[in-house]
């Protein structure tokens, strides 16, 4: 290996340390006891280091959400080009999104972490670069949806609505799974979120066929 194909290997373990650390120093302390020094400490590196990668620690959180809304948006990309139809593609979807907080369970909680928080975190300008992300993703699924539509100039589906709906209910299934030993004791976390899939896709087709 050359010398500069090491440097680069070398600085993209230490970006990736850093953002281990700022990941464990968030859930710990939250956003707002979170510190660079904080950061440079548990990565053990230098303040200075840190800002080599990245200008604050707002920019440093922005690139951990990045890095996951990248997987995830791949992810249910791929889904959205499988399947037979609009209820498969939906179906895979939301199974992608499953193994998503499974298989990617620190980006998953990074990002839960700030769709979940009382206020907005970043500045406007770091908002609207993540926000892209979620457009992205939510454009996936409203594309799919809009294909139960397709050639009926007469329905009253509404497919961007029915994207946020449908995205919204399976964030609040993948939370439930925290309460396995409470609420959902017996339950088969795994069927109850397909069952709530099907839920909406009959609403969606039901709502479909009522404008024709």
């Amino acid at each position: 290996m050359g010398v500069q194909a090491r440097r680069k290997r070398e600085k993209e373990q230490r970006r990736g340390q850093i953002l281990d650390a700022a990941r464990e120093v968030l859930f710990h302390e939250g956003m707002a006891g979170t510190s660079m020094n904080r950061i440079a400490g548990a990565a053990e590196v230098s303040v200075g280091t840190i800002y080599v990668y990245f200008q604050n620690k707002e920019e440093l959180f922005a690139a951990l959400q990045e890095e996951g809304l990248d997987i995830l948006d791949d992810m249910v990309r791929r889904a959205a080009d499988e399947g037979e139809g609009p209820a498969e593609k939906l179906r895979l979807i939301a199974l992608a999104y499953l193994r998503f907080s499974r298989d990617h369970q620190k980006y998953f909680d990074v990002y839960n972490f700030f769709l979940t928080a009382p206020e907005v975190t970043f500045p406007d300008p770091l908002k609207r670069r993540i926000d892209t992300y979620g457009e992205r993703i939510l454009s996936h699924v409203e594309g799919v949806i809009r294909q139960i539509t397709a050639g009926d100039s007469q329905t009253v589906l509404d497919p961007r609505r029915c994207a946020v709906v449908y995205w919204s209910t399976l964030h609040g299934l993948l939370q439930f799974r925290k309460l396995r030993d409470t609420i959902l004791a017996g339950r088969d976390m795994r069927e109850l979120y397909t069952y709530a899939v099907d839920c909406l896709l009959r609403s969606f087709q039901c709502e479909a066929a009522s404008g024709a």
